[in-house]
């Protein structure tokens, strides 16, 4: 065992269990952007806008479950990446981080209760964001899914974020299955402030600088204009075990050869809000984003021999290690008008938004060239591009029996979509292809559009003090799939002034993404064939295309979704408050990447006819039915101290079930060759391979200009499944201690300093069985849902005026 792996097994996990729960100290309180007074009760309560058309809705009085996270929790963890800090705050949301998954290393994917990446819907200020153009088509979470990067959207220019777990496609649309994020801007000329940071692991890797900055400017006094900048730099992290292959160079036998852990990034980002009125009853609005992040995963390491024994490229005698470089572009602009005509409330807008992935690797060879083959390589690129036109408007109409207004809001929307594919270099694909990943090609090089418009009608009101509800109705035509319509009903009830009931009922849908539809690539897969892993030419084909026909392919359809909700609201005092929701979501004809379909001979040939010369094959399909049943729990309390001191306390406890309740029948072309379209590891992988459950309890004290934070979160286990059933691992529950600290000099400067993971913990290692570890190379899973990094500590500096 070497001397890391003691240092990290050192403490008891009685022990460690114990120091998790004693050294609890502090964070969650409630966010300061987002705070309305009830005159009233004295009662603090959020103010929402997702899920709702009605004016001035709170938190108590939603009958879906929101979370509100403000910009204080978005500060209270080490990570400057939003999708990581969701994971830490949220117990619904799971974000493992991936490494040796080609793009899905640069464009990782988070889920919301369990359900696939692209399943949840993401806006920023109430608009429509665009999905990531990176397919994550390896044995990673969110397999087959093309979700929104949230991790381009920097924290530097967030206020607030809303989280609607429920589902929302009458309201919303397409993805909005699992639940809704809306991402609320910075908004207003008023403040400014620059923070610099540092932060390195345990392991004295994974060093991060950052600089994030946000400023106000006046447009006269009719409007303003609100900029928000991040740059940051994220070293590599490695966890990479000795490798002991004998394939190596002498040089390199007993060495850590992988690079396994984070991939460096450096993300560059520029976020703009502003607004301006141009008369008592409209104002204009804009807000735009543009993002590079520059990001440099490794592959699995070459050995210097090949299985025969001969030199693999003479141009790395010892062995080489291939570096996936990729660029990211993301860039986004909406604009429109709102105000107020004869009494409705209108909002017209235009929102464009793109995302470009531009991959290249270097320290790399294509092995069929050999000594003439470069090292370096431009691989292609991926585009998906969104353009909308939204018209939403909505009025309160007084109703004499209701005790308050009813609210009628009705919208329409136009989307059209694009996906790109650009070939690579001829050096990425001939013969054997790049090392690491083999470039796209010209037959796979490809444009695809779709557009859709979209209807709906939504109604709100307050029947009376004690009861209020809502009906939504959405019909969209897609000009690649046909028409759907989604409906949902929802309903709370105030027994008295501490308790609650609320419940919804809708149906749902999620329109085949442009990705999943035409994403295509002929790469060499390694397949264990006997006891060797054998490179076979492999195609990943659009479900129209002719070789997928002849596999048994069909049209995609859209993903069907019934989402049930029922929950009870406790809040005895302004001081505390306790939710309890439990929900089941159906979803019919869910979209999965096929199995990889080794062929036979007969298979080939029929395949050859069509132009595709492979010897396996992969395409999407709508593969099963599956049900989600869970629980969520949230409960807060503050407690006042002298001198306005005080401390927030929050439990929070999420448990999710998948189950498949029907799986696709197998093309009878694949079964009488022997072949599953859908394995037992893809299934599988749809139901376990995500924490059954997650727990935090978090406390933030504040005491003058001084705060003191922390925060225990236990992430359930999780099962990482083989097509052999004997080879499944169960990965045990893992406990982490966050714990931080602030403190206000004068009335401009803000210190901060933490560490994550305070007790060092580091999930389960993957077992030696049939070599899943690579020998040891690859000691933890990549579905481990908080990384296997171990402690890290940061510092942070604020200068606000």
């Amino acid at each position: 065992m070497s001397s890391r792996q003691q240092r990290r097994k050192k403490i008891p996990a009685q022990a460690s269990r114990t120091l998790l729960l004693t050294g609890l100290l502090s964070t969650l309180g409630m966010p300061a952007g987002a705070l309305a007074q009830d005159t009233a009760g004295g009662e603090l309560q959020s103010v929402v806008v997702t899920g709702t058309y009605a004016k001035n809705r709170r938190t108590a009085d939603s009958e879906s479950p929101i979370d509100i996270i403000g910009a204080r929790e978005l500060q209270s963890t080490g990570s400057t990446e939003l999708a990581t800090v969701l994971g830490r705050l949220l117990p619904s949301v799971n974000f493992p981080r991936p490494t040796g998954a080609d793009a899905s290393d640069a464009v990782r994917p988070a889920q919301l209760r369990g359900l696939s990446p692209d399943q949840t819907l993401v806006l920023v200020n109430g608009k429509r964001r665009h999905t990531s153009a990176v397919v994550n088509v390896n044995g990673t979470q969110g397999r087959g899914s093309a979700p929104v990067d949230l991790n381009a959207i920097p924290l530097a220019a967030i206020d607030h974020i809303e989280v609607l777990r429920d589902g929302a496609a009458a309201q919303y649309g397409s993805d909005a299955i699992a639940g809704v994020i809306n991402i609320i801007l910075k908004k207003g000329a008023a403040g400014s402030e620059i923070e610099a940071g540092f932060g390195a692991y345990q392991e004295r890797d994974g060093k991060q600088k950052s600089l994030r900055g946000s400023t106000g400017f006046a447009l006269g006094d009719k409007g303003w204009v609100r900029v928000a900048a991040e740059l940051i730099d994220r070293d590599p992290t490695n966890r990479a075990g000795v490798d002991v292959n004998k394939l190596n160079a002498p040089g390199k036998l007993g060495k850590i050869n992988q690079r396994y852990g984070d991939a460096s990034s450096k993300p560059r980002s520029l976020f703009v809000n502003s607004q301006y009125r141009l008369s008592d009853d409209i104002d204009w609005y804009a807000f735009a984003g543009y993002g590079q992040r520059d990001t440099s995963g490794a592959a699995t390491w070459r050995p210097a021999f090949n299985l025969g024994g001969a030199l693999q490229t003479p141009l790395f005698p010892e062995g080489f290690l291939p570096l996936q470089n990729s660029k990211l572009t993301d860039q986004s602009i909406v604009t429109g008008l709102r105000g107020e005509t004869a009494g409705w409330r209108w909002d017209a807008s235009l929102n464009h938004g793109s995302n470009l992935f531009h991959l290249e690797l270097d320290q790399t060879a294509n092995l069929s060239l050999g000594a003439a083959s470069p090292t370096h390589f431009y691989a292609g690129e991926l585009k998906n591009t969104q353009t909308l036109l939204n018209l939403d408007v909505a009025r309160e109409f007084p109703i004499a029996a209701f005790s308050g207004p009813l609210t009628v809001a009705i919208g329409a929307e136009a989307r059209r979509e694009r996906y790109e594919i650009g070939a690579g270099e001829a050096a990425s694909y001939n013969g054997s292809g790049s090392s690491g990943f083999s470039g796209f090609r010209p037959a796979n090089a490809s444009s695809n559009s779709r557009h859709n418009t979209s209807l709906y009608l939504n109604l709100e009101a307050e029947v009376s003090k004690q009861l209020s509800g809502g009906v939504a109705l959405r019909h969209e035509r897609y000009s690649d799939f046909g028409n759907t319509t989604s409906a949902k009903a929802s309903a709370r009830y105030a027994v008295n002034n501490a308790v609650s009931l609320r419940g919804t009922a809708s149906s749902g849908f999620r329109a085949p993404s442009l990705a999943q539809q035409f994403y295509t690539i002929t790469t060499t897969n390694f397949f264990a064939v006997g006891n060797d892993n054998v490179p076979i030419e492999t195609g990943t084909f659009a479900v129209n295309s002719a070789a997928a026909k002849a596999l048994g392919a069909q049209p995609l359809k859209a993903e069907k979704a019934r989402n049930l909700s029922l929950g009870v609201q406790f809040q005895p005092s302004r001081n505390f408050s306790t939710t309890v929701d439990v929900y089941r979501i159906d979803i019919d004809d869910r979209i999965l990447f096929s199995s990889n379909l080794v062929l036979k001979d007969g298979l080939k040939k029929q395949l050859a006819a069509q132009g595709a010369t492979v010897g396996a094959a992969r395409y999407f399909t709508n593969a099963v039915d599956t049900r989600t049943t869970g629980v969520d729990v949230v409960s807060t309390y503050r407690i006042d101290l002298r001198d306005k001191d005080r401390v927030d306390v929050t439990l929070a406890y999420n448990r999710n079930k998948n189950s498949v309740q029907h799986v696709a029948d197998n093309p009878a072309l694949l079964s009488a060759n022997g072949l599953l379209l859908i394995d037992r590891q893809t299934i599988n992988r749809v139901t376990v391979s995500s924490p059954k459950d997650k727990f935090s309890l978090a406390a933030d004290y504040t005491a003058g200009d001084w705060t003191a934070r922390g925060g225990v979160t236990r992430y359930g286990s999780f099962t990482v499944p083989q097509n052999n059933a004997a080879i499944d691992q169960v990965y045990g529950a893992q406990w982490v201690l966050d714990v931080s600290g602030s403190v206000k000099l004068g009335k401009n400067w803000k210190l901060s300093a933490g560490i994550d993971n305070l007790t060092n913990r580091y999930p389960d290692q993957v077992t030696s069985q049939n070599n899943l570890n690579l020998g040891g190379t690859q000691p933890y899973s990549v579905f481990a849902p908080n990384g296997f990094n171990g402690r890290y500590f940061y510092a942070k500096a604020g200068y606000a005026w």
